[in-house]
Formats: structure tokens, sequence, C-alpha cells
């Protein structure tokens, strides 16, 4: 099949829908899949590239000024019809209702062209970025979600990673909507011993349990949780906290840490490879994820597919990954004291915390790429057909 992958945000950008895009797009394209992406410019001006074994048209794009290193393209028609015109794929599958998937939803439909429309979009991501909008945040999710449905409805077929993104999204459509999970590739995160180097590089100690976040440094993520947890936990272990990424909330995260005076025991790399991110995420004794906006959460598939235990807020789509007492601790949302409770007792317990890998791993199977890609697979031919 020829495949079509419009995403607004896409590699190398750090965001669960970039990852994801690029993980379709060089999944499909290994099954023989002729595969073209359509993203924004990382420099500003239109060019093609091609990133491993598919190509990627890069949009003329803008920095998008709510989050550090996201670039958007606001009028890329005349770019997407030119890619439809001469790719002329047999599908199209949608990451994003941006310009891009708007582009490529009004030209798909007004050539007949099959299309598939993913939805990894919570208002809440935005919102929490826009402190000034904060008075008024519930009713423009409304709006937002009133526009997500419209847009979505347009396509022949939506689906969400999760059943419980999809409760949320909790909007009557007049279009099949399915739960596929954006998947992990189990050959690239495996448990094991990350190599000494990798310690000196970062400067993460080798004698201490660790505390690891992998994933974007901004608002919505609500780090101030587990920087408020970490607290708490310095006094009670000899913990080490290891917080990967970059982002937006990067310099207060620090400046919280230094206020805090636990910033001896708190390592921020910053942007990492891909490489160094799956052997990070072998440093980790546990995972923790207090965003309260995942529709998934990549990071934690990755992390549980690395053999970590999880601690994680319940809300959005997290319980379906950390399952209370399998493979984890949920904690109410923002609930600090419950967070340091829960990283202290798994922490504190040997036995627990190696069930709890156990578990960690065995539910990450069941989130194999290989049948994410089959589900897709199946899906297109659907929809062609």
């Amino acid at each position: 099949m020829k495949i079509l992958i419009p995403s607004d945000l896409h590699w190398p950008t750090i965001n669960g829908v970039a990852t994801f895009s690029r993980t379709l797009a060089r999944g499909l394209a290994a099954r023989g899949h002729e595969v073209v992406v359509i993203a924004p410019s990382q420099t500003g001006n239109p060019y093609q590239e091609v990133d491993g074994n598919y190509t990627i048209y890069r949009t003329r794009s803008v920095p998008f000024p709510f989050y550090q290193n996201f670039r958007i393209s606001l009028t890329p028609q005349r770019e997407v019809k030119r890619v439809i015109d001469e790719f002329q794929p047999d599908v199209i599958h949608i990451q994003m209702l941006m310009w891009i998937g708007q582009a490529a939803m009004r030209y798909g439909n007004k050539y007949g062209i099959p299309i598939v429309s993913t939805n990894h979009a919570m208002p809440e991501n935005l919102m929490d970025n826009l402190r000034l909008l904060a008075p008024v945040a519930k009713p423009i999710n409304y709006m937002l979600k009133q526009y997500g449905k419209r847009f979505h409805a347009k396509a022949d077929l939506v689906t969400m990673p999760t059943q419980s993104a999809i409760d949320m999204f909790n909007i009557s459509m007049p279009k099949p909507m399915r739960a596929i999970s954006n998947g992990v590739n189990l050959s690239d995160f495996t448990p094991g011993q990350a190599p000494p180097e990798l310690y000196e590089k970062f400067d993460i100690p080798v004698d201490k349990p660790i505390v690891t976040y992998v994933g974007r440094l901004d608002v919505e993520k609500h780090l101030w949780v587990l920087m408020d947890a970490f607290l708490q936990l310095s006094h009670q272990t000899d913990a080490h906290l290891l917080i990967v990424g970059s982002g937006g909330d990067l310099e207060n995260l620090q400046l919280m840490a230094e206020r805090y005076g636990i910033l001896p025991k708190v390592t921020f790399t910053g942007r990492v490879s891909d490489e160094e991110i799956q052997q990070l995420h072998r440093v980790g004794t546990v995972f923790a994820m207090p965003s309260p906006a995942e529709l998934q959460s990549i990071a934690t598939l990755e992390a549980m597919a690395s053999g970590k235990p999880v601690v994680a807020v319940d809300a959005g789509a997290l319980r379906e990954l950390c399952q209370d007492g399998r493979n984890g601790v949920l904690c109410p949302e923002d609930d600090v004291d419950a967070v340091a409770a829960g990283l202290r007792k798994i922490l504190l317990d040997d036995s627990l915390r190696e069930r709890m890998s156990q578990e960690s791993l065995a539910i990450a199977k069941t989130h194999d790429i290989e049948h994410t890609l089959d589900q897709f697979e199946a899906l297109y031919k659907e929809v062609i057909a």
C-alpha cells in the first residue's frame, strides 16, 4: 500500500505524537509499504529528507510560541496538495487535527481517498500552558472537543490509543472509534544494565536507587508533584532522581531542586538521543509519571518494557498501564504524599519491586508494536475496500 501520514508533530520533536508517527512510518515501511510523512520543517523552509526507510516532506513552518522546540505549519495547503497529487496514496492516516492534518483531510475528502484519523490530543495539554486563559479553560476545552468531533467525523474511521481515551473524549461520533495502542518496540526497550559510560556522562550515581521520569518537561506534566514527592523521599531514603528530557518547565524544575536543597540528588539530562533514552530507561529503579493528561503515555510503556515498576496518577489513561498493586501504585491526581508513599513502598521492598517488574514486562508485551502494525494494516484494508 501507499500510505500517507500527515503529522503536525514528528521526529525530531520530543512528543508522544511525534514518537508514534515515526514508529508507525518505520514499521509500515519495514513491512514493504511505501510510506510518506508530511511534517513541519525543522528549519522554517521546505525540504525533503529520508529517515531510514521512508520519506518526509517538510512544509514551511514557524516556532510554536507555547512550547519549546515545537514548529508548526500555518499555511501548508498547497504543499500538502502537491504531495497528495504526486504520491497518490491508497490511504491517508492523519495524526493531528492541526493545519497539516486539516489540509490532508480537506484534499483526501475532495479526492475520495480513504482516511483513518487518530486522536492523540487532550485540550488540557494546551490549556495548562496558557495560564492567562485559566479562568475560561473549561469552556475552551469544551469548544476544542467539539471541534475535534467535527474534524474526526470527516474521516472514514477514527482511532485512539486506549479505551480510556475514547471514554474521556465522551462525545458521540457518527463514525466508528477503535482503541489501538501506540505500541512499544520490544526489541529497543528491554531489561538490562546500562553501560558505565552512560552513568559517567550524566553523572548518575551507581550505588543508589533511581527514581526516573522520561518525557517532555512542560507544565501539563505536573512535574512539580514529583519534585515535592522526591523532597519527602530524600529525607527517608538515599534515592536519586533522574529527569530525562527538555521543555518549557526545565528551568523552573531546576530552581525548585535548588530551593529545596536537593539539587545534588537530582540529575537533569536535557535532551538526549533515542539510543540514550533506551539506556536511561534501564538505569531507573522505579518509573514515575505524575502527568494527569495522558491518552496512553509512550514513555510509561517504554519504562515497563524495560522492566520497571510504575508510580502514576489515576488520571487520563494511565490506569490501563499502571495497574494498582500489580505492576505499580496508582495515586490520586496531584497527591504529593501518595506519590511519595508509592515510591517509598517500591524502593524499600525488593521482593515487591521484582514482582512488579515482571508484571510490567507482561503488560508491555500486550502492547508490542508489531500487534499495533497488524491492526492498522487491517484498518487500512478495511477503509480501502
